[in-house]
């Protein structure tokens, strides 16, 4: 396994910036309309598969994300931080 690396300041403002961005509702209908490609349709699929063979109940899949969460926010560059 990697070690985490944090992204850069540049890229946590950009993703910022995407995620808080305002679209029309034809911006966001036109998304929403666009096929996943069938790579990405297996490889979701295959996640999914691992993912419930590794936590099998639904207590076991919520224990784990909720480490993960907590996990993430350490991590994660606080909002005070990143200029937000």
């Amino acid at each position: 396994m990697t070690t985490f690396a944090p992204p850069s300041p540049e890229a946590v403002a950009r993703v910022r910036e995407l995620a808080n961005r305002t679209l029309a509702p034809d911006q966001f209908l036109a998304a929403l309309a666009l096929p996943l490609g069938e790579a990405e349709l297996e490889e979701s699929r295959a996640l999914i598969r691992w993912f419930r063979r590794r936590y099998p109940t639904p207590a076991e899949r919520l224990t784990y994300v909720r480490r993960a969460h907590e996990r993430w926010k350490r991590a994660a560059p606080s909002a005070r931080r990143s200029g937000t």
